[in-house]
């Protein structure tokens, strides 16, 4: 998982969720504040310790993790 660069997990930052560059910025609301139509500028300008990078790649890592992978049963 070493290719995100800007995601940051610690204990004692959200109870260890994964966060932007170690704000209390969790990149599930990134994400969902995507979802919910709002654009990259509209989140910082909400949020204005964030850079664009950090919602590309909070994007990035959402995609990620949801890659599915068929195994098919061996017999």
């Amino acid at each position: 998982m070493g290719r995100f660069e800007r995601i940051t997990f610690d204990k004692e930052i959200m109870g260890g969720q994964a966060c932007i560059r170690g704000m209390r910025i969790p990149v599930s609301l990134v994400v969902n504040l995507v979802a919910n139509g709002m654009t990259t500028d509209e989140i910082i300008k909400e949020y204005p310790d964030l850079e664009p990078d950090d919602v590309k790649e909070a994007l990035q890592y959402a995609s990620w993790l949801a890659k599915e992978e068929l195994h098919p049963a061996l017999h």
